[in-house]
């Protein structure tokens, strides 16, 4: 038997909004979310900036440079 005719097994990675299992590869549009739902709640939280990105405040300038 070849292995160029063996196919390849499917990865799969863990959906970051539900924890489900979701599909990494071309047949899954919405990677590496499991469904258009999954994408739209994540995308949401970022439009609604529920998720920073954490660091110190600039220091402030003073009038006088």
């Amino acid at each position: 038997m070849s292995s160029e005719n063996t196919p390849k097994p499917v990865r799969t990675v863990t959906c970051p909004q539900c924890g489900s299992p979701a599909e990494w590869s071309p047949r899954n549009p919405y990677r590496p979310f499991c469904s258009e739902r999954c994408k739209l709640i994540d995308l949401g939280a970022w439009a609604s900036e529920s998720y920073r990105v954490t660091g110190q405040e600039p220091p402030l300038m003073d009038d006088d440079s």
